[in-house]
């Protein structure tokens, strides 16, 4: 057996000390990520990844939060983009045996994301990381069709990484989330946002060579089924203000269909009922191995270790069982073929 971490987070050199180094909100890089070696030690870095080398574990490298475009002006993010992409491509060629491959991150408060994704695939990218929004503006907006429509052409896919703070709050009375709620249930609800918003925006009918994964396990969409399911089969019987029933005509398949065919990993903290539930509704084609290391309690390994784990632990064919651990991530991502 063979794995293929497809999602977990890293920063280069040359940017995490060109953000520690920032007069600007890019220096406030935050206190969980300072104190996290294995996200910007490589030595750290690579001495986790080789403690599973009896697994024949390899990772694809992605930035870590925050997302660039809330870092500064476009042309502060436009060079931290840069220095970050270039950096993982730099990793992947010097570490092809521990990473395999990377994806890039956009200047997305920048004109000129979707050159920068241009020049990205064109250095060796796998595919884009995008966050569920874009400092408050939802991945639909037309400003941001250019950057899908690159993914789409260069058959390379969108990864989709939650993005949400404190500053949003979980009742109108109040100014703040509290208690990490923004974090706990708030990531989960962002990225399912996100992905309702691509589809009743007729994105994916627009672009319908466009893959989208959808980090943690497609996020609330495969609990919320029946909502997703029979709930929007009524799209339009609860709402007065505007004809979402004129839309519901417009789409070319069912909305459940379209949340269907999001990709979706396995990165849901080593928990094995939530595995089995996405499993069972995206299926064993279109979920990747994926740990989102090194934000476990251990600080790198702990994820990964579970997330082998629970994998291990269920009934799987020896077919389906090698498409989630690496020929999903061979394929969708085109490893060892960029």
């Amino acid at each position: 057996m063979r794995y293929i971490d497809s999602f977990n987070h890293f920063f280069p050199d040359r940017l995490w000390n060109r953000m520690l180094a920032s007069t600007g909100t890019a220096r406030d890089i935050g206190m969980r990520m300072r104190g996290i070696p294995t996200i910007y030690d490589l030595e750290a870095r690579l001495a986790c990844v080789d403690r599973f080398a009896d697994f024949n574990y390899v990772q694809v490298l992605s930035l870590g939060m925050p997302p660039l475009e809330s870092l500064g002006e476009p042309q502060e993010t436009e060079e931290l983009a840069k220095l970050g992409n270039d950096g993982l491509a730099d990793l992947v060629d010097r570490y092809p045996d521990r990473f395999v491959g990377y994806l890039a991150s956009l200047p997305m408060n920048s004109q000129h994301a979707a050159r920068e994704a241009e020049r990205a695939f064109a250095n060796g990218a796998n595919g884009l990381q995008l966050h569920t929004n874009v400092n408050g503006r939802p991945l639909d907006d037309e400003a941001f069709y250019g950057v899908f429509e690159t993914a789409a052409r260069h058959g390379r896919p969108v990864f989709l990484h939650p993005s949400r703070a404190a500053n949003m709050p979980d009742y109108l009375s109040e100014t703040k989330s509290k208690y990490e709620i923004w974090w706990t249930f708030g990531w989960p609800y962002e990225t399912s946002a996100a992905m309702a918003r691509l589809v009743f925006s007729r994105m994916l009918d627009k672009l319908p060579d466009l893959k989208v994964l959808a980090h943690h396990m497609g996020a609330m969409v495969p609990y919320f089924e029946g909502r997703v399911g029979p709930g929007w089969d009524q799209l339009g019987n609860r709402t007065s203000d505007e004809d979402y029933k004129g839309l519901l005509a417009q789409l070319k398949k069912r909305p459940l269909d379209y949340f269907k065919d999001f990709y979706a990993d396995t990165a849901v903290f080593g928990s094995r009922s939530a595995t089995i539930c996405g499993l069972d509704f995206y299926g064993a084609d279109r979920v990747l191995f994926a740990s989102d290391s090194p934000f476990d309690p251990e600080k790198g390994p702990g994820y990964i270790r579970d997330t082998i784990a629970v994998l291990q632990s269920l009934e799987l064919s020896n077919e389906d069982r090698e498409k989630i651990c690496f020929r999903n991530a061979e394929s969708l991502l085109k490893i060892g073929r960029c």
